[in-house]
C-alpha cells in the first residue's frame, strides 16, 4: 500500500514517542512546530510516490514480496542495476524540493539487514532470514518510514565497546529472555527519528568475541516503553529569513535505551559478532551511494539559485565569464560526484541474497568528494551571488515603515526584477549556504554515512592497486620482485572481471579479510 503525505501526517497521531526539543517533552511530533519542516519532507517522499508523472522512479516493482504491489522507492531493497539507478535518480529528485529525503536511510539499512540475515543464516543455520522477510513484508504493506540507530555514542574512542568505562556508551543486549531481548545503551545522530514510524538498530562497527553482547541489529518503534529521543528542530521553523529550511528541514535525534524490549521476531541479529562488521560495511556501501543523489539534489538547488540571483543582480551569464566560469566549476563538481553515483549503479554487484549492491569504489569516491566539495559548492554560490545574502538587512525592516520604502528603492537591482523578489533570492541562498542550515549540511555531508577517512579505507581496500602493478611490470617486461611474490590486491578492475563488464561474485569479501576496525556512522 502506497500511502500518501496526509496519511503519513495521521499515521504519526497514533505513535506517542516520548521525545524532547529543546528542553521540553513533545505531546504530538505531528502537531510541533520546530518539527514541521521534517515532517514535511518526509511527508514529499509519500506524495511523490502517488504522482503519476514520478511513477517510474518513485514506485519499485516487487513481484515476490508486498503481493506483488509496488513499494516506495525511499524503502525498496534494489535488485538490479536499474534498481540502482532509479534509487539515484528519486533520491535526487525529492531532494530538489526538499533539500534531504530523511527517508531513504531505511532502505539502504534493508538492503544490508537481508544481505547479512542470508549470511548468518548459511554461516550458522540461524532463521534470521525469514525472520526479516516477514518483518519486510510489513514495512511494504504498512509504508513505513524507518530511522537508522546506528552510530553510538562510544566513549571513550580508544576502547572497544566492551572495554568502556560506562558499558552505556554502546547500545547493548542486557537480558535474553524467551520471549526477546532487552537493550540498554546510546545511538546518536539518528536522522528524522522523532517523526518516523520504527527504527533499525544497527552495529556501527565490527567487534570481537567480546563485544558480543553489542553486536545487535532489531525494529524497534518510536514509541517503545523505555525509549526517550532527544532531537533538535528541524530546520529553522519559524524564522521569517529562513526562505527555504523553515519549510523543509531534518531533525536528529539520541535515543537513549532505558532496557527497551525488542520481541524476538524483530531480532535480526542477536550476539553473532563476526558478522556485525559486514552489516556496517554493507549498509556504508548502500548509504554512501544513495547520498550522492541526495547532495546532487541539494546541488541543483544551488545552481538554480546562483543563476536566479546573477540575473536578479542586473547581470546575463552569458556575458559575464566571470560569474559563468564558478557556475560552470559548480556544475562540474555536482555531475561529477554524481557521475560516480550512475558508475557504482551501473557497476553493481549482485548479492548471493539476491541484494543488487554499488560497486564499492565508485560509489565511495563519489561520497567522498561531495563530503569534501560540499564548501566549494558554498563558496562558489556566494561568489556568484555577492555580499548581499549576508548583509542585507533583517526581514523585519521588509514591513518598518521607516525604512521599507527607502530600501526598497537603494537595493533595488534589474529594473524588470522587483526589490522584494531580488531580496527573497538572497535570503535563500544565505539559507542554503551562510546560516545555521547551512552548517549543518556542511557537516552532515563530510560525515554523514561515514568519515572521509572510513571512505579512503574502502577505496583502498578495494581498488585493485595489484592491477596497475602487473600492467606496468608487463610494460617494463620483468617484475620489481625477483621471487614474484606481491601483497597488494588481485582483484579486478572496478566494475569489469571480463571484456562484457559483468560481474557474478561468488560471495562478498568477509570482514576477516578487510582488515578495517571502525567506521564512524552518521545520517
Amino acid at each position: 500500500m502506497l500511502m500518501s503525505g496526509q496519511d503519513y501526517r495521521d499515521s504519526l497521531q497514533r505513535y506517542q514517542p516520548r521525545v524532547y526539543v529543546n528542553g521540553r517533552q513533545i505531546e504530538s511530533v505531528a502537531d510541533e512546530p520546530l518539527l514541521a519542516p521534517g515532517v514535511n519532507g518526509v511527508a514529499l517522499t509519500y506524495d511523490f510516490a502517488l504522482r503519476e508523472d514520478c511513477a517510474a522512479l518513485m514506485r519499485a516493482a516487487r513481484p515476490d514480496l508486498a503481493g506483488g504491489q509496488p513499494v516506495n522507492r525511499m524503502i525498496a531493497i534494489p535488485a538490479s542495476t536499474e534498481d540502482l539507478l532509479d534509487k539515484l535518480e528519486a533520491v535526487r529528485l525529492v531532494c530538489q524540493e526538499t533539500g534531504c529525503a530523511q527517508r531513504y536511510l531505511g532502505g539502504d539499512a534493508l538492503a544490508a539487514i537481508r544481505q547479512t540475515t542470508a549470511r548468518v543464516d548459511a554461516d550458522l543455520g540461524t532463521t534470521y532470514r525469514e525472520r526479516f522477510r516477514a518483518y519486510l513484508e510489513r514495512v511494504y504493506a504498512e509504508d513505513l518510514a524507518l530511522g537508522v540507530a546506528m552510530t553510538d555514542g562510544k566513549g571513550d574512542r580508544s576502547r572497544r565497546p566492551s572495554q568502556q568505562a560506562n558499558p552505556d556508551a554502546y547500545v547493548r543486549i542486557v537480558e535474553r529472555r524467551p520471549d526477546g531481548i532487552v537493550l540498554a545503551g546510546v545511538k546518536a545522530i539518528i536522522t528524522g527519528a522523532p517523526y518516523l514510524h520504527e527504527l533499525l538498530v544497527m552495529p556501527g562497527r565490527n567487534m570481537t568475541e567480546a563485544d558480543a553482547a553489542y553486536a545487535v541489529c532489531c525494529a524497534v518503534p518510536v514509541d517503545a516503553e523505555n525509549l526517550s529521543l532527544i532531537a533538535r528542530p528541524a530546520g529553522r521553523p519559524g524564522e521569517a529569513a529562513a526562505k527555504f529550511s523553515a519549510r523543509y528541514g531534518q531533525s536528529t535525534a539520541v535515543a537513549v535505551f532505558d532496557r527497551v524490549f525488542v520481541p524476538w521476531d524483530r531480532v535480526f541479529l542477536a550476539g553473532e559478532w563476526a558478522h556485525a562488521g559486514f552489516l556496517t560495511l554493507q549498509y556504508a556501501t548502500h548509504h554512501r551511494h544513495t547520498c550522492i543523489g541526495a547532495r546532487a539534489g541539494f546541488g541543483d538547488l544551488l545552481i538554480g539559485a546562483g543563476a536566479l540571483m546573477t540575473e536578479a543582480n542586473g547581470l546575463d551569464l552569458n556575458r559575464a565569464a566571470s560569474l559563468r566560469e564558478p557556475m560552470v566549476e559548480l556544475i562540474q563538481i555536482v555531475e561529477g560526484f554524481y557521475a560516480c553515483g550512475v558508475a557504482a549503479s551501473v557497476y553493481g554487484v549482485l548479492d548471493p541474497a539476491g541484494v543488487m549492491v554499488p560497486e564499492p569504489v565508485f560509489a565511495n569516491i563519489g561520497k567522498l568528494l561531495l563530503a569534501t566539495q560540499i564548501y566549494d559548492m558554498h563558496r562558489i554560490a556566494h561568489e556568484v551571488s555577492g555580499g548581499l545574502i549576508v548583509t542585507l538587512p533583517g526581514p523585519d525592516e521588509d514591513h518598518n515603515p521607516a525604512t521599507a520604502g527607502r530600501l526598497s528603492e537603494l537595493l533595488a537591482g534589474c529594473s524588470d526584477i522587483p526589490y522584494e523578489k531580488r531580496i527573497e533570492v538572497a535570503r535563500f541562498i544565505e539559507d542554503l549556504t551562510a546560516s545555521y542550515q547551512a552548517g549543518w549540511y556542511s557537516v552532515i555531508s563530510l560525515h554523514g554515512g561515514g568519515s572521509p577517512e572510513a571512505m579512503k579505507k574502502e577505496i583502498w581496500r578495494h581498488y585493485p592497486v595489484g592491477d596497475k602493478v602487473e600492467l606496468v611490470e608487463r610494460l617494463l617486461d620483468r617484475g620489481v620482485l625477483a621471487d614474484g611474490t606481491r601483497r597488494l590486491s588481485r582483484q579486478r578492475q572496478p566494475g569489469r572481471c571480463c571484456a562484457e563488464g559483468c560481474m557474478v561474485p561468488a560471495a562478498l569479501p568477509s570482514l576477516e579479510s578487510t582488515g578495517v576496525s571502525e567506521l564512524d556512522r552518521t545520517g
